[in-house]
């Protein structure tokens, strides 16, 4: 007598995480700008609240602006808009902050 088995299911796989969700070659240009505008929008954000550093807040809040627009313009995954839009967000109030409290005077 031959008993026939369940076939055997294949184990599931664990997700990781990936910064490219197109499963191409990452965009190393792109995520540098990226993490730059993150950063440097976050700084921003503290600079600007500080009413001695208004001036670096300012500055750092524009580049950080311009810079996130541009990656935004080039950018080719969800992952990497995710990431730069924060970065533009955070850069505008720290920018705005910065303004706020005399901006580049």
């Amino acid at each position: 007598m031959h008993v026939s088995q369940a076939p055997a299911r294949p184990r599931p796989r664990a997700r990781h995480f990936s910064l490219t969700s197109n499963g191409q070659d990452s965009h190393p240009l792109i995520w540098t700008a990226a993490g730059y505008t993150l950063v440097a929008g976050i700084v921003s954000m503290v600079l600007g609240l500080l009413t001695v550093a208004h001036i670096a807040g300012t500055i750092l809040g524009l580049t950080a602006f311009l810079v996130g627009l541009l990656a935004q313009m080039l950018s080719a995954t969800r992952n990497e808009r995710m990431v730069i839009v924060t970065g533009i967000v955070a850069a505008f109030v720290g920018m705005g902050l910065g303004f706020a409290h005399g901006g580049f005077v």
